[in-house]
């Protein structure tokens, strides 16, 4: 399953990029954030690999490791958990000097257990509104600091 998720933001693209890879800010529009640690490499680089801890509706724990890291135009990560891996390719474009595309393509390549097969064959379009809510927090937020 490959989806789109995308928005315009009211900042300039290093403004944009700068706060969306802030991890202090993360619980300002990711809904449940608690924690994201680093396991091995350094910070925002290809193969940087990261544990991130999400307590929304069930407790949630995902290893991040980076592909591409170009910012402020791209991220790439692939994002691992025990029900589902997933990537996820970032990219920000500058529309003039104080607007920002912010385009988010999400492909899921692996879906382990049969409630979460099913969940993704039937309800495909709950996993691109949760994408496009925490996108639609996140230029909420970044265009209030802005």
């Amino acid at each position: 399953m490959k989806y789109e998720c995308r928005t315009i933001i009211n900042l300039p693209i290093d403004k944009v990029a700068a706060l969306w890879t802030d991890e202090n800010y993360f619980k300002e529009w990711q809904d449940g954030f608690k924690s994201i640690e680093l396991l091995s490499g350094e910070a925002n680089t290809v193969g940087a690999k990261s544990k991130i801890k999400i307590e929304a509706e069930q407790y949630i724990e995902l290893i991040e490791t980076i592909q591409i890291v170009d910012l402020p135009r791209e991220k790439k990560a692939l994002y691992e958990h025990k029900h589902m891996t997933n990537t996820q390719h970032t990219k920000f474009l500058a529309i003039g000097d104080n607007k920002t595309d912010f385009i988010s393509t999400v492909e899921y390549t692996k879906f382990n257990g049969l409630m979460i097969k099913m969940m993704a064959k039937l309800f495909p379009v709950k996993f691109k509104a949760m994408s496009q809510k925490w996108m639609d927090q996140f230029k909420a937020f970044a265009e209030s600091q802005g």
